[in-house]
């Protein structure tokens, strides 16, 4: 039996939320200064690119519409194999830039299959 996709888009998008939680009313001097805040961001994109991950595997037609999915996945790869190289100003722009738009284009996905 395949997993629902609709379990793999979840978890991202609460990963996602988190991290606009984590990151709300922060700065990027804040992150740099803040070893459990960049841990936990980092750990909330690794889980955003497993899941998407899984989902292009179980739904690829699925994870087509999920914008920069290859990027989102090859970051989540940076974190966790280069975790020596990772650079914090990339951390933080995906996070403070590219986050809301997947958060948006999650939330749209998983309610066109709930329709």
């Amino acid at each position: 039996m395949r997993p629902d996709p609709r379990k793999y888009l979840w978890d991202a998008l609460r990963a996602a939320e988190r991290l606009g939680r984590f990151a709300h009313g922060k700065s990027f001097a804040d992150y740099q200064a803040d070893e459990l805040l960049k841990s936990a961001v980092e750990r909330q994109f690794e889980i955003i690119g497993e899941a998407l991950n899984q989902l292009s595997k179980v739904s690829p037609e699925l994870a087509e519409q999920v914008p920069e999915l290859p990027r989102i996945v090859a970051f989540r790869n940076i974190l966790i194999h280069g975790y020596a190289m990772v650079d914090d100003a990339l951390v933080w722009q995906v996070l403070t830039d590219k986050r809301p738009v997947l958060d948006q284009a999650l939330r749209k996905l998983l309610a066109d299959l709930s329709d």
